[in-house]
């Protein structure tokens, strides 16, 4: 399957409830042979209105974290999420919804090959790193899966939430930054 066809079953997608609430399905936007993959839980609002992941308040916050470390959602990475539909009210997921969508994360992954997958927020590292995973105490540090490095890092509505962990937020895309020149070999081409 090509990423094209690969977005296009997803956009008609009826395999859970959430097809019944959503007002668009967020699929993801980026550079599809990026080296670096960033996956969140699921959309929320803003994103459920656009189609685009991480666009209201949380995803300006994580485009600041991402120019400082000159990485652009246009060009040189792919955002997206577990769960390609809004939850009503923002609720967690639940087990139907995950297994549905799972199917066209695990096919994102086959066709990009990431070398860097960054976990955004509890859930998404729990789902992806390992259940037991506290990305409170352990955010910011690498676990390599089928030969893929794997962090997590705080949510950026956390983050909204709790403005006080920003720092620490900024060290774990420092190490990304660090971790991109050691195993990747053309994010920062341009």
């Amino acid at each position: 399957m090509e990423f094209e066809q690969l977005r296009s079953a997803c956009l008609s997608c009826e395999k859970c409830g959430l097809c019944r609430t959503r007002t668009n399905v967020v699929f993801g936007m980026g550079n599809p042979k990026a080296e670096v993959l960033f996956i969140g839980e699921a959309p929320g609002q803003t994103e459920d209105e656009t189609g685009l992941p991480f666009v209201g308040r949380s995803g300006k916050l994580l485009d600041q974290y991402l120019k400082a470390v000159h990485l652009d959602r246009e060009k040189n990475i792919f955002i997206t999420n577990i769960v390609k539909c809004r939850p009503p009210e923002n609720r967690d997921p639940q087990p139907d919804e995950w297994d549905a969508c799972m199917p066209y994360l695990r096919e994102q992954f086959k066709l990009m090959r990431p070398k860097i997958v960054v976990c955004l927020g509890r859930i998404a590292a729990q789902r992806l790193i390992r259940p037991d995973i506290s990305v409170m105490k352990e955010h910011g540090h690498w676990e390599v899966k089928n030969g893929v490095w794997f962090m997590a890092t705080l949510h950026p509505a956390a983050l909204l939430r709790s403005p006080g962990q920003k720092p620490a937020a900024f060290e774990d895309f420092v190490a990304l930054r660090e971790k991109i020149h050691e195993v990747c070999d053309h994010t920062y081409d341009n």
